[in-house]
């Protein structure tokens, strides 16, 4: 009886005046910020800075957005936190969902686990970051390496509280490039050192993997004030492996994560070849 005396005795005109006034802010706000869009999407000519530029606009204005709104609900937040004290317990976990969303928001803006453009891997979906907003952030989602990691065109939306409690994987956090490993069958009789220097004049003669270590000495330098990481070696190289009745090489080599695809149907183009010509002697079932 208490609840319902209550909500008959409210004072509900002054809260549509308010409610009122916060409309009409978040309003003004929102076509403030098509104006500057609309301005700068003429002004700004590269894309990139014209991306960035905007998403700070995005989160001033809201920030200030938020702000105005709160200045104008704080003298009724008593009276406001007494009817919602007696809404159900599933409004407590949606504010708490969005407050830890915000949280995590602030988290990756300050320590940036990761960045636009990263590709990233979290709770089993991979895909490139292309934009982070202050409760959630979007990927656009890759296929998984055996299929070459190719764009799918689905963008998906990640709540931001999935990076403390989901795995989060960054392809180009510490440095850009990844290891990438194909198998290569070759007969039992092959010649094993002509085959692999067939093989390595292959890889090396692409101009894109033949660079990699050169750029990736400067950044495991940088990388390594934040990280304890380190390579010993950082050009191809091949493994060697007998299986049942064939010799299984493994090429292990650095590329960019989005470039994979290219390289290795390059190699398996020009490896190919070289088997046409009796220079490799793949091992066909």
């Amino acid at each position: 009886m208490k609840i319902l005396d209550y909500l008959l005795t409210f004072n509900y005109s002054k809260y549509f005046i308010i409610m009122a006034r916060t409309f009409i802010t978040y309003a003004f706000f929102k076509l403030l910020k098509y104006i500057i869009v609309y301005v700068t999407t003429k002004w700004i000519k590269r894309s990139k800075t014209r991306f960035v530029f905007h998403q700070s606009v995005n989160i001033i204005l809201n920030i200030l957005c938020f702000g105005i709104i709160f200045l104008l609900w704080f003298p009724y937040l008593k009276s406001v936190m007494t009817i919602i004290s007696f809404v159900s317990a599933g409004v407590t976990i949606a504010i708490r969902e969005i407050i830890l969303n915000l949280f995590a928001g602030f988290y990756i803006k300050a320590k940036k686990p990761f960045k636009l453009e990263d590709r990233i891997s979290i709770d089993g979906v991979t895909g490139d970051v292309v934009l982070i907003n202050n409760l959630s952030f979007k990927i656009l989602e890759v296929g998984d390496r055996i299929n070459g990691e190719q764009s799918s065109g689905l963008i998906i939306n990640i709540p931001n509280s999935y990076v403390f409690s989901k795995t989060l994987k960054n392809y180009s956090l510490a440095f850009k490039y990844i290891w990438n490993e194909i198998t290569i069958k070759l007969r039992i009789d092959a010649d094993l050192e002509k085959n692999k220097q067939e093989i390595m004049n292959i890889i090396n003669s692409n101009e894109t993997v033949s660079e990699i270590p050169k750029k990736m000495k400067k950044e495991i330098k940088q990388a390594t004030i934040d990280y304890r990481i380190y390579y010993n070696h950082l050009e191809p190289i091949i493994y060697t492996k007998v299986q049942d009745n064939h010799i299984e090489l493994s090429l292990r080599f650095l590329t960019h994560p989005k470039k994979t695809r290219i390289i290795e149907d390059y190699l398996w183009t020009n490896i190919l070849k070289e088997y046409k010509e009796n220079k490799i002697d793949l091992f066909v079932d």
